[in-house]
């Protein structure tokens, strides 16, 4: 008997198996991490090899990796490999610390509870949460009607999307104003060529050792060094617990440094502070990359309420966030633009 056919799919096939977009599959294929086959006719075909490469770089970006540390990865390089496997450890004692700390208060509770004393509700929310909760309710400022706006149980990246004309500025200025010990960091960062920060960090030499070793990590991930950059590091390697409010995240990075701060971001931990930031750049905000603790928050071009968008193709909202975004060779050249002018 003669053995079937190999199964070969096409693009679209081969991206609804993977649980991605075809467009996603395709910047891999650009990257250079896959190779898909051809059809006689030229068509782009994926058997089984081409599948599993696939499923590993789907793998790997859900980690929070950026493209450029999964084709390193792919490509057995051992300076990368040590530096995401420390990551993941250091997130799993991250993760073990909060469990020991849940562990105690639980014991805590069971011991009042054998005493006879309930414990209060919040009590109990505490010690089963993996980290305290932080929310947010407020009346949404101009360009809205001063609508209730609330998010409960803040993620760790939050995104802010919406057109130009959206609002997605004020909302973002009012949450700074709103979060406990929060601040606005805005586009007057880079001013100055960061002349004001270099100032400030030679002045802290434990502020400026954390920056130049963050920095290191990114420029060996394919980062390229400048004052947005290190501007950028400066508000992030800050003393405190301050929630950051970030204008525009991607503000004079070019297309690698975008990629290499969003996996830098990801890799911090569950005990990081949460942040805020908007973006336009479809390497900050990669659809197919959003983990579970990470939010959208698109402001839409009619000045209805802001939602909360999940990243699946067909939710409310998707498309429109889809949309908003794309990419940083295009951002750049369309800085500043818009689609139309009245007559």
């Amino acid at each position: 008997m003669n053995a079937p056919a190999a199964r070969f799919l096409s693009p679209s096939e081969a991206a609804r198996q993977l649980g991605i977009s075809a467009k996603a599959l395709r910047l891999y294929e650009e990257r250079g991490l896959i190779a898909p086959g051809r059809t006689p006719a030229g068509w782009r075909a994926y058997g089984a090899a081409e599948m599993a490469r696939g499923a590993e770089i789907v793998a790997l970006r859900a980690l929070g990796l950026s493209i450029n540390e999964v084709a390193r990865i792919l490509s057995g390089d051992a300076v990368i490999l040590d530096r995401v496997l420390a990551a993941h450890e250091a997130s799993l004692e991250a993760s073990i610390r909060q469990s020991g700390d849940s562990i105690a208060r639980v014991r805590r509770l069971r011991a009042d509870l054998g005493r006879g004393k309930v414990p209060a509700t919040s009590d109990l929310i505490g010690a089963v949460r993996a980290r305290p909760a932080i929310g947010v309710a407020f009346d949404l400022p101009w360009p809205w009607g001063g609508e209730r706006f609330e998010l409960r149980d803040i993620k760790l990246l939050n995104y802010i999307v919406g057109p130009l004309g959206s609002g997605k500025t004020r909302l973002a200025q009012r949450l700074a104003e709103v979060l406990p010990n929060a601040s606005f960091l805005g586009l007057e960062r880079t001013a100055d060529g960061g002349a004001a920060v270099r100032a400030r960090l030679a002045a802290d030499p434990a502020h400026k050792a954390r920056v130049e070793a963050s920095l290191a990590v990114l420029l060996a991930d394919g980062a390229v060094d400048s004052a947005a950059l290190t501007t950028l590091l400066a508000a992030l390697e800050a003393d405190g617990d301050a929630i950051l409010v970030i204008d525009m995240l991607e503000h004079g990075l070019d297309a690698a440094s975008q990629e290499a701060v969003i996996a830098y971001l990801r890799r911090r931990g569950p005990e990081a502070r949460p942040l805020f930031f908007l973006t336009r750049s479809s390497a900050i905000l990669d659809l197919d990359a959003v983990g579970d603790d990470e939010a959208i928050i698109l402001c839409p071009a009619n000045h209805s309420r802001p939602i909360c968008v999940t990243p699946v193709p067909g939710a409310p909202g998707y498309e429109a966030v889809a949309t908003c975004l794309a990419s940083p060779e295009v951002r750049v050249r369309t800085a500043g633009m818009v689609a139309w002018r009245p007559s």
